[in-house]
């Protein structure tokens, strides 16, 4: 989920609300004037079944590992989905896949990168940084990106993400399906054992807000992870970011679920 940017000299005039997130101290997060305030924002933040439900591993089974085309563009999706397709070999991407669209939650995987890190260390960071990937929690995001507003811009330049930056405010972010699944396939690489993973691969059913996380390159074959993004106000868009035995995949639609749902499938084909 994405929350709407604090406007430029409106921060002093934010509502301060009380955010509870188990684990931790009540959070005090400000939402700008004028902004609908999400009902978890009010009562207690917390997930049904939490501390969490396990969610297995569908990985890929020994022998099975699918042949990739990489460097190639992806033909036959509709303009509203921006998909890129990773691996170590290359790129498949639609050729709207470099522009920039709204980053949504899936932009939480760098400001959670950046507090575990690079941050000071502390337990909240870590608990908050769980929250935001596992429970895709607003508010969580938000005390982070706080506490680190430098966070995202960093990570993005340090991985070369031209099209990705933070705009102000973390829920502002845009970033493009090239940029993001290149970064993941980066972490994938370069850190297998990342918690970011892990937590991707444990991702609540339903997130902090109630949204069913479900949908997208999620459905891809053999799919181990996957970080989901979805608007709260604006035009409707939603994000999804996952990582699966040999490659990653971005998909980024102007729609909902259905409509990515819908466009998702013709990467099948440049996955094996």
């Amino acid at each position: 989920m994405a929350s709407s940017s604090f406007p430029v000299g409106e921060r002093s005039q934010a509502q301060a609300k009380v955010v509870l997130i188990p684990g931790l101290a009540p959070l005090n997060v400000d939402i700008p004037v004028g902004v609908r305030v999400p009902e978890y924002l009010i009562a207690p933040n917390i997930v049904p079944g939490y501390p969490g439900v396990q969610v297995l591993d569908r990985g890929v089974r020994p022998g099975t590992a699918a042949p990739i085309v990489a460097n190639a563009t992806i033909h036959g999706v509709h303009g509203r989905t921006a998909m890129a397709i990773v691996t170590d070999q290359g790129i498949a991407a639609t050729p709207n896949a470099y522009e920039a669209r709204p980053a949504l939650s899936t932009i939480k995987l760098l400001l959670v990168d950046y507090a575990l890190h690079r941050g000071d260390g502390s337990a909240a960071d870590r608990v908050l940084a769980e929250r935001a990937i596992r429970a895709s929690d607003d508010a969580a995001a938000s005390a982070l990106f706080r506490k680190y507003p430098q966070s995202i811009d960093e990570v993005a330049r340090a991985h070369g993400m031209t099209a990705t930056r933070s705009n102000g405010y973390w829920g502002n972010a845009t970033t493009s399906a090239a940029d993001l699944a290149r970064y993941l396939n980066t972490i994938k690489r370069e850190d297998p054992g990342s918690i970011v993973l892990q937590w991707m691969r444990e991702a609540y059913p339903v997130a902090a807000d109630g949204t069913v996380q479900n949908w997208g390159t999620h459905t891809l074959p053999r799919i181990q992870g996957t970080k989901w993004g979805w608007s709260d106000m604006g035009a409707h868009s939603v994000a999804s970011a996952s990582f699966a035995d040999n490659y990653t995949a971005v998909a980024l639609t102007w729609g909902g679920p259905k409509e990515q749902n819908a466009d998702v499938p013709v990467a099948i084909g440049y996955v094996g």
